[in-house]
């Protein structure tokens, strides 16, 4: 899983049937300080998040697939969880 913050949203007029429902969010990866790492990310909400939110994303198609409860959507990333506050010792 991948520590993220959601940096906006993907507004798409013509979308694969099966993800017609679906949000989708672009997210970027960050340390555990909060600072910006890698390249940002597409990612399907699965938590009903929001643009500022920290969120955790998997990033594995049969884990996406499972989450989903479908294997005929074409997905690798999904927000699987909104942090609310973390720790590190």
């Amino acid at each position: 899983m991948i520590l993220c913050t959601v940096t906006g949203t993907i507004v798409a007029t013509q979308k694969k049937e099966s993800l017609r429902e679906q949000k989708i969010l672009i997210v970027q990866p960050v340390s555990l300080e909060g600072t910006p790492i890698g390249r940002d990310l597409l990612a399907i909400d699965h938590v009903d998040a929001g643009v500022g939110d920290t969120v955790l994303v998997v990033q594995e198609g049969a884990a996406a697939a499972q989450l989903l409860g479908r294997t005929d959507i074409p997905v690798h990333s999904v927000i699987v969880a909104v942090v609310d506050d973390f720790s590190v010792q």
